[in-house]
C-alpha cells in the first residue's frame, strides 16, 4: 500500500513538473517571439539592410510621413504591416518566405536592379493596399475624423468625393512615401503634391 502511494505521489510531482516545465517555456516561446516580433516593426530593422537603406530609406526621408509640420512619424510598419495580430503574421510570414530569400539572391541590390523591379514592387504593395481597403492607411487616417474644412479647396473636394464614390486611400495617395516608378509608355510621374 505504502509503495503503490509513493508511486501516485512521484507520478503526480512528475506530471505537474512536466506541467510546470512545459508552461514556463512556452511563457518564454511566446515572450521571446512577441519580443522579436515587436522589434521586427521598428525603424532600425526595417532599414538594416542595404537595399533599404541606400534606396528606400533616402526617399522615405523626403516625404511628410517623415519629417512635417505636427512632428507625427510613421514608419515602415505603420504602413506596410497591420497592427491586428492575424494580418500582422500573415505579412511575417510572407516576408519570411519571400523578401528574406529576395534579399539574399540579390534581386534588388543594386539601384539598376531595384529600379528595375520598383514598378513591380509598387504594384503588389497597391494591389495589397487596394484589396484591404488601405487598412494600414487607415490605422492613423480616418475618413470619420478628417476635417475637411479645414483642408485646402482641392482636398477637400477630392476626399468628399472619394468618401462618396468608395475609393480607398491608395487609389489617389501612390508616391506619398516613395518614389513613383516609372510606368512603361506613359510619361514620367509628377512630383505628388503633399500639401493638396
Amino acid at each position: 500500500m505504502a509503495l503503490a502511494t509513493r508511486a501516485r505521489t512521484s507520478a503526480r510531482l512528475a506530471l505537474g513538473t512536466l506541467v510546470l516545465t512545459g508552461g514556463i517555456a512556452a511563457l518564454a516561446l511566446w515572450v521571446g517571439f512577441s519580443s522579436f516580433l515587436h522589434y521586427s516593426n521598428t525603424l532600425p530593422f526595417c532599414t538594416s539592410c542595404h537595399e533599404m537603406q541606400a534606396f528606400v530609406f533616402q526617399e522615405y526621408k523626403q516625404s511628410p510621413h517623415y519629417s512635417n509640420p505636427s512632428g507625427v512619424r510613421a514608419i515602415c510598419s505603420d504602413c506596410h504591416v497591420a497592427r491586428a495580430l492575424g494580418p500582422k503574421l500573415v505579412r511575417k510570414v510572407r516576408a519570411t518566405l519571400i523578401e528574406v530569400p529576395s534579399h539574399f539572391r540579390g534581386t534588388i541590390s543594386t539601384r539598376e536592379k531595384f529600379e528595375a523591379k520598383r514598378l513591380e514592387m509598387a504594384e503588389h504593395v497597391w494591389a495589397e493596399m487596394k484589396a484591404n481597403d488601405s487598412r494600414e492607411c487607415r490605422e492613423c487616417h480616418s475618413p470619420a475624423t478628417m476635417a475637411l474644412a479645414a483642408q485646402k479647396p482641392r482636398a477637400r473636394a477630392q476626399h468628399e468625393d472619394a468618401l462618396k464614390s468608395g475609393e480607398t486611400c491608395i487609389d489617389c495617395h501612390k508616391g506619398i512615401a516613395h518614389k513613383m516608378p516609372v510606368v512603361p509608355g506613359e510619361a514620367p510621374p509628377a512630383e505628388e503634391d503633399f500639401n493638396l
